[in-house]
């Protein structure tokens, strides 16, 4: 039986369940050099358009190194504005530590090679997601990064638009 109405002052002995307290978006401010093969450790920063807002405290970001605010489900949507000039593997990857950096394990790929030997190469947004069980703030941390680009290859960004972004969201309590 569904809820359909409420009266009175207020609801007592009812779980309501779990309600998104945390949303937050960065994004790349500069377009990388052709064949940077790293870690993206500099010209980040949170989406600052009249439009958007956070939920919540929000993610901290330093060098590159993404800190959750408290435990919990988080999703993360990542994608990459891609110029792939003959370059079948231009790729933005994520990692993921637990255990505050000693160790980063790789948990995905946004590709957005191109085939073939077009001399204009292709221009290609690639994305991909996850999820992380946060079950200690205080030692999970999230990175990005680009691999297998080619000289002519490049990850694009700009300052006031979301061509290169990360988004965090905080689905739930830690499972």
């Amino acid at each position: 039986m569904a809820l359909t109405q409420v009266t009175g002052s207020g609801i007592s002995g009812v779980t309501v369940g779990n309600f998104i307290t945390m949303v937050d978006m960065f994004r790349l401010t500069a377009t990388q050099s052709g064949g940077t093969n790293a870690d993206i450790t500099a010209n980040l920063e949170r989406v600052d358009d009249a439009s958007f807002s956070k939920i919540g405290t929000g993610m901290t970001e330093s060098s590159g190194i993404f800190t959750f605010p408290t435990t919990g489900l988080y999703h993360v949507i990542y994608t990459g504005f891609i110029r792939a000039n003959s370059d079948a593997n231009a790729m933005l990857y994520a990692e993921v530590s637990t255990n505050s950096g000693g160790a980063f394990d790789g948990v995905g790929y946004a590709n957005a090679g191109e085939l073939g030997s077009a001399t204009s190469g292709s221009v290609t947004t690639a994305s991909n997601h996850f999820f992380v069980n946060v079950t200690n703030a205080s030692t999970f941390q999230v990175k990005f990064g680009t691999t297998s680009m080619g000289s002519g290859s490049f990850l694009e960004a700009v300052t006031d638009q979301n061509y290169t972004s990360f988004s965090f969201v905080r689905m739930g309590d830690s499972q």
